[in-house]
């Protein structure tokens, strides 16, 4: 038995609420076929047994329907994302209500688990002391890709042997793209397995009409905008200092305007708006350094600026520069293992010299530590690790030096100290807010629905989110209705298409309207912690976002 705290004690108590439709007989209902978000013709010729399958609502029956038992296997696949255990016991207490000798299986350590044969059947007494609980511990996670016919025979052998007639994977767009290949492949070899996935990332970037949030994203903006609040309360009491934080989120920025629509900062960079507008890294700086000397002309020496992770990668100029640093310095080029027997105090200036004249214009106007950082190692698709750099510092050094020139010009008359911080980690493992634990225990129960009745290819879908959780609509949508073709490592694939902010979207049009009176007046809000006992109104809140975009 793990150590658990007085409120894992109390959260365990937690029963987690079900839409209607799955609480008792169930009847199965079958939209019009689909079509994939882009790339018909070649996504239905890469998957002719799973294209174009109807989505599927799951609706309140008064016929009991009677199945056998359903064994599944589950894998917990990429970064983890509060709510993930929850997922899991949905899974599990749907297998055994579905049929009482139902089995569930845990691939250890992620896909790779079902590659080597590595798992643990999961019973009720582990199941239990996981329920309502963060992180992804109970049978851990991995990013293993599963995109070769080997791996796929090998994981088709433990199936077998383990008599599964299902796989649930828990994962991000790269994951469920994963789980459709999977699909396709033993529907193609008529192996009689079923593959469904489930929406997992606090990104946010796993979402579309079928797919209204990704689970985790609710439980680590809550996090986040607490310690962002704290921070905008300390700003507000010593106001002295402006605290530049990075946020999660390469691909997209709605961690980031999310957690502004929660507190209200003085300054959110939202990346999409960066790249449509194209603006410069000078354009940033010089928006920035504005509102820095229009807060500082009242007085106001102090503030909070929040800086999306991947911003570097949408700046015209700097994508440029890190695409070509990329080309530069990609694995198994004569040029990186030349770059690793420069001398490191000539790298830089060696760099320089190879790229071209605009990019190394950009390149040498960085501050030393940032232009190593776009150096150092990168990460398993050839790209430059944007987690490691240090955004937040690199804007700050910018800013204050177009402050230094502002106030030589007599444009600028007050004082400017920062702080760094970055909030990644601290969000990602926390213990589900209420709507998550609700929503992962109902995307999990339908998981399980969909494996029982035969469904493969489809992805675990729960909507009407802003609803009470018993008016929620289950049912699951095929996951090629969401692909669309990508370069990845110089091929063309199939890949779930990521949703950025949209910038005509009802969440990003209010920030805007609100974002110059943010910008000036301190109109801070302190979310506080998570509550997870308490009125409704304060527990089962769900996501601004969510509330802009389904008023």
């Amino acid at each position: 038995m793990m150590n658990i705290s007085a409120l894992q004690k109390e959260r365990a108590k937690y029963q987690p609420k079900l839409p209607k439709s799955l609480k008792g007989d169930f009847i199965l209902v079958e939209g019009e076929k689909t079509r994939s978000v882009a790339d018909q013709d070649e996504i239905a010729s890469l998957f002719p047994h799973t294209y174009g399958m109807p989505v599927i609502n799951f609706i309140e029956g008064t016929q009991p329907r009677n199945f056998d038992p359903v064994n599944v296997g589950v894998i917990l696949s990429g970064g983890q994302a509060p709510g993930g255990h929850n997922v899991i016991s949905g899974i599990f207490d749907g297998v055994k209500r579905i049929h009482p000798n139902s089995r569930v299986f845990g691939f250890l350590g992620g896909p790779g688990g079902l590659v080597k044969h590595e798992y643990i059947e999961l019973n009720a007494g582990i199941v239990d002391e996981y329920r309502n609980t963060g992180g992804f511990d109970i049978i851990g996670s991995g990013r293993t890709k599963l995109e070769e016919h080997a791996q796929f025979d090998k994981g088709l052998q433990i199936i077998k042997d383990l008599g599964l007639n299902a796989l649930i994977v828990i994962g991000g767009d790269d994951s469920n793209t994963n789980a459709c290949v999977l699909a396709e492949y033993y529907a193609a070899n008529k192996a009689d397995v079923r593959v469904i996935g489930c929406p997992k990332t606090i990104d946010g970037d796993l979402k579309n009409e079928m797919i209204e949030a990704s689970f985790g994203f609710d439980t680590a903006t809550k996090v986040y905008s607490e310690l962002i609040g704290n921070i905008q309360r300390d700003a507000n009491s010593a106001k002295k200092y402006w605290h530049f934080i990075k946020l999660m989120g390469r691909s997209a920025s709605h961690i980031g305007l999310e957690c502004a629509l929660k507190t209200q900062p003085n300054i959110t960079l939202i990346s999409e708006e960066v790249a449509e507008k194209k603006e410069t890294l000078d354009k940033i700086v010089e928006y920035m350094a504005e509102v820095i000397a229009n807060r500082a002309e009242h007085g106001e020496n102090f503030g909070v600026a929040l800086i999306p992770e991947g911003l570097v990668e949408f700046v015209p100029e700097m994508k440029i520069l890190i695409g070509e640093l990329n080309d530069l310095l990609a694995e198994g080029t004569k040029t990186a293992e030349i770059f690793q027997n420069v001398k490191k105090s000539y790298r830089l200036e060696w760099v320089a010299e190879k790229i071209s004249r605009e990019s190394a214009v950009v390149f040498k106007s960085l501050p030393p530590g940032i232009a190593n950082q776009l150096t150092l190692d990168r990460d398993p698709h050839g790209n430059v690790q944007v987690s490691l750099i240090e955004t937040e510092k690199l804007l700050g050094e910018m800013v204050k030096a177009k402050l230094d020139e502002m106030k030589k010009d007599d444009k600028y008359v007050g004082k400017f100290s920062t702080q760094y911080h970055f909030f990644g980690y601290e969000g990602r493992c926390a213990a589900p807010s209420n709507f998550d634990a609700d929503y992962c225990y109902s995307l999990g129960y339908t998981a399980a629905v969909l494996a029982a009745s035969g469904k493969t290819g489809y992805m675990s879908s729960v909507r009407s989110l802003t609803a009470p959780a018993g008016e929620w609509i289950a049912g699951g949508v095929p996951i090629t209705m969401m692909l669309n073709m990508e370069k990845r490592h110089g091929h063309m694939k199939p890949v779930i298409q990521k949703a950025l902010v949209d910038l005509k979207g009802a969440p990003y049009r209010y920030f805007i309207s609100k974002r110059g009176e943010w910008a000036l007046n301190t109109s801070y809000v302190y979310p506080g912690p998570i509550q997870y006992f308490g009125p409704t109104e304060v527990c089962d809140l769900t996501t601004e976002t969510l509330k802009l975009e389904q008023a």
